[in-house]
């Protein structure tokens, strides 16, 4: 109940995104915190007839351009205010909300790409996480998200806090934070090849944070 109260007083504080981009587009993917900075869908190889799964997939900007590419989207969140948001703008995403390992664990089906940009994989234990993805990833499929990257010394589970404006306590959630290396080494242990993980950096001129990017994929000849 916490953690849905937080997410839903997240979503007041989150501004709507814009109408346009930069390029004028309606839709577009962004894998960092700045606007018209780094990758876009081709990270994880969204198309025509592609499945993708996106784990807190919030307001739906991300997802609703998945869907103009031409492939099944879905997505999954926690909060109801992040997802009634979503709906009233976008057409094509199909919504659910629900915890990320719930919805993994009983969906039942397999997807082309699982992707996360500073959502459910930045706020769920990865070791409980990694196996749950990889089992619903069809083999040579991409798993890739986002976040920022860990305080140097601050690794593990940490916590974030998300203040309500009529509360002076904030309410308390947990993220995990590793450096890419460690990211690499857990996914590779958790059945995962063609691992990447790096900071792309802010953009030029900017002075404040990069952004962490990994992407992996699941073996081409794993069956199971």
């Amino acid at each position: 109940m916490t953690d849905t109260m937080a997410w839903d007083t997240y979503s007041q504080k989150k501004p709507a995104r814009r109408e346009t981009n930069a390029a004028g587009e309606t839709t577009w993917f962004n894998w960092t915190q700045y606007p018209d900075h780094g990758p876009g869908a081709e990270v994880i190889g969204a198309g025509p007839g592609v499945s993708v799964l996106e784990l807190g997939c919030g307001k739906g900007g991300n997802l609703a351009h998945v869907a103009a590419l031409g492939a099944r989207a879905v997505g999954v969140d926690l909060s109801a205010a992040q997802l009634d948001a979503a709906r009233e703008r976008w057409d094509g995403p199909e919504l659910h909300q629900r915890e990320a390992i719930d919805y993994l664990a009983g969906c039942g089906e397999r997807f082309d790409a699982v992707y996360s940009v500073f959502g459910a994989v930045w706020f769920t234990d990865p070791d409980a996480l990694l196996p749950a993805v990889r089992d619903r990833l069809s083999p040579g499929g991409i798993f890739a998200f986002s976040q920022r990257p860990p305080i140097e010394g601050c690794y593990g589970c940490q916590a974030s806090y998300i203040n309500r404006h009529d509360d002076p306590e904030p309410l308390v959630v947990k993220r995990w934070d590793h450096t890419p290396e460690t990211w690499a080494e857990r996914l590779r242990a958790n059945g995962f090849t063609d691992v990447t993980a790096e900071v792309v950096p802010a953009p030029e001129g900017d002075r404040r944070t990069g952004t962490l990017l990994v992407r992996a994929a699941r073996c081409s000849g794993d069956r199971g």
